[in-house]
């Protein structure tokens, strides 16, 4: 499979085989991003803001972020798939939230 280069803002660059969930990518290279559903788009806890352009969205993370009235604001690193180089910032980690991570996502 081919690989990207994803880079998380203020804590480096890595390379992300193609079709990784994006909140795997970010937790496996040592950032620890908040996922409290396990990655069902629920709990909206894996907030990441996109540096580059990013990828469209699917009507689960859609419909998610539209319910709870914050479409627009953020997106869900559960449920975007590494498809290109992409460059994010985090914004809930569990070590600031004081929280474990959450729930294991499902690859």
């Amino acid at each position: 499979m081919p690989q990207h280069q994803v880079t998380v803002e203020g804590r480096g660059t890595f390379p992300v085989e193609e079709g990784t969930k994006l909140v795997l990518a970010i937790e496996r290279n040592g950032v620890d991003i908040s996922h409290r559903c396990g990655g069902q788009a629920r709990c909206t806890t894996c907030r990441v803001e996109f540096l580059s352009d990013q990828p469209p969205m699917g009507t689960k993370e859609e419909s998610c972020l539209d319910e709870d009235g914050v479409l627009g604001q953020f997106r869900l690193s559960c449920q975007i798939r590494v498809d290109r180089e992409m460059r994010v910032r985090p914004l809930m980690l569990a070590s600031d939230e004081g929280w474990d991570p959450g729930i294991e996502v499902e690859d």
